[in-house]
């Protein structure tokens, strides 16, 4: 299977389908090529429904409107929540920003700063929070191991179903081409 090598400093192996269901692979500086190979190999079927679905969606732009009534209310509502749980959770980011990202919902960068799309305006209350504080979460654990889950639990025990929730509403965006 073709597809590009970007070495960067991380410790694992990602696989992006990029537009035009072009495969993008990122890896860490010195992983043996053939490690690499075999790892994209493995993930076959799930990088070739994800190239149809590449392809087969239509690149739709959102009703400018729509974005900045959206982007807005982000603005507004984003920073208050993240200050509401930064407080129930004893910690501080250093700063809360909005912005266009496509396929993540929040993320929070070794700098403590907390990134979130203005399309999360899109999902109900409850999932809004969640998202924040699973960015959140990440001021205390950089990563998503058990530790990690244990944060979100103690601050929303009902992380799951609001997780839930959100996935749905992610696929009815990406249907819409959102």
């Amino acid at each position: 299977m073709e597809y590009t090598l970007i070495r960067t400093n991380r410790k694992t192996i990602a696989i992006y389908i990029r537009p035009g269901g072009l495969v993008e692979v990122r890896a860490p500086q010195h992983c043996p090529k053939r490690d690499i190979d075999r790892f994209v190999a493995s993930k076959a079927k799930w990088i070739a429904d994800k190239r149809a679905l590449a392809l087969g969606r239509r690149q739709v732009e959102p009703d400018p409107a729509l974005e900045a009534k959206l982007r807005a209310k982000a603005k507004e509502l984003l920073p208050r929540r993240a200050a509401h749980f930064a407080g129930q959770m004893g910690v501080t980011p250093a700063q809360v920003k909005v912005t266009g990202a496509k396929t993540r919902w929040g993320s929070c960068s070794s700098k403590g700063n907390l990134n979130f799309s203005w399309r999360l305006m899109l999902a109900d209350e409850e999932a809004i929070d969640y998202v924040v504080v699973h960015e959140l979460a990440h001021l205390r654990e950089m990563n998503h191991s058990p530790r990690f889950w244990a944060v979100v639990e103690a601050a929303m025990p009902d992380y799951r179903q609001r997780r839930l929730r959100l996935k749905g509403l992610q696929a009815a965006i990406m249907e819409q081409g959102l």
